[in-house]
């Protein structure tokens, strides 16, 4: 079976609440063939694999099963989301030094197995593991992609459609820099069916004041979930169904990811969140999206702190 014509294979690392509700994400559609679920807890796995099956009659067949690292020899994917999730008060960024070991000790025996595909990561601080995770494989850039703000885009767009009671599919507007703390909106390039998101806000009568509380309720908003209910999941497992058919599928279509950024923003050799394109190459194209020279500001900020625990954490 693993040797049909455009047989997609996918192995994920990690299954926790992220990684569960990815693997059920893609029970939900018919983007790959073959689910891999790996983790320490093997009896959890082999569990969640028997779960995940019955699903396939009322959706789309999928041959789910638990298994090993060796099991990434010939996968087209690999999905990292083992970790130590963030506890409340927590920031991203303080859990470098828990989930880099973690990494390291993943990274090892994926590339052992003689993997050759693509890895996402969405294992935080994502932006700061992505960029190990690339430099501990080896692998082309192109072929490490982070979750980024793909979350976080959502989490905006969701913001701005209810704000101003418009259709989510008309909705382009994006967060950009690090999926954390320093993150923020791309004002001046955000439209609403078309329209300048600005000028939307001010034919609402909408002040400036009014969509920066807007945007501070985006950034704490994962916060503010994990303070509810414990963790996020559901968001970001879709995010990564999301790129992982971009990629299986070869869609060259946009999506917000970090990104590994070469001359884009002025920065270089590092992942942070922009919009790309993506295909079955990976990320095809880093695409810049028009700054103001604030935002511009801010993307260097963020930049910098991602650059700074990085070099630190490899160090």
């Amino acid at each position: 079976m693993t040797n049909q014509v455009n047989h997609h294979k996918v192995v994920l690392v990690g299954d926790g609440s992220v990684g569960s509700s990815y693997a059920f994400a893609m029970m939900q559609q018919q983007v790959a063939d073959e689910l891999v679920i790996v983790d320490i807890a093997q009896d959890h796995i082999q569990g969640d694999a028997l779960d995940l099956e019955d699903v396939q009659p009322l959706t789309a067949p999928l041959d789910v099963h638990a298994g090993t690292y060796a099991d990434a020899s010939d996968a087209d994917l690999v999905i990292l989301t083992a970790g130590v999730p963030r506890k409340p008060g927590e920031s991203r960024l303080d859990l470098v030094n828990k989930n880099l070991k973690i990494l390291q000790s993943i990274i090892k025996p994926v590339m052992d197995s003689g993997f050759d595909g693509i890895f996402i990561v969405a294992a935080n601080p994502v932006d700061v593991l992505t960029a190990a995770t690339q430099k501990l494989s080896g692998l082309p850039r192109n072929r490490v992609i982070g979750s980024g703000t793909s979350l976080d885009t959502s989490r905006w767009q969701v913001a701005l459609a209810k704000k101003f009671n418009a259709d989510l599919r008309t909705v382009n507007a994006f967060i950009l820099g690090e999926h954390g703390d320093s993150e923020f909106a791309a004002y001046e390039a955000a439209t609403i069916a078309g329209k300048p998101l600005l000028t939307v806000a001010k034919e609402a009568g909408v002040t400036q004041a009014e969509l920066d509380d807007m945007e501070q309720a985006t950034r704490v908003k994962g916060g503010s979930i994990i303070k509810l209910k414990g963790a996020t999941f559901y968001g970001v497992a879709t995010s990564l169904m999301r790129l992982s058919r971009a990629v299986l599928h070869n869609e060259n279509v946009v999506l917000p990811i970090g990104a590994p950024v070469d001359g884009q923003y002025g920065l270089h050799d590092m992942y942070i969140g922009t919009p790309a394109l993506i295909n079955a190459t990976g990320v095809a194209e880093v695409l810049e999206v028009p700054l103001s020279a604030a935002e511009q500001a801010k993307m260097v900020k963020s930049a910098d702190a991602l650059q700074a625990v990085l070099n630190d954490a490899l160090n």
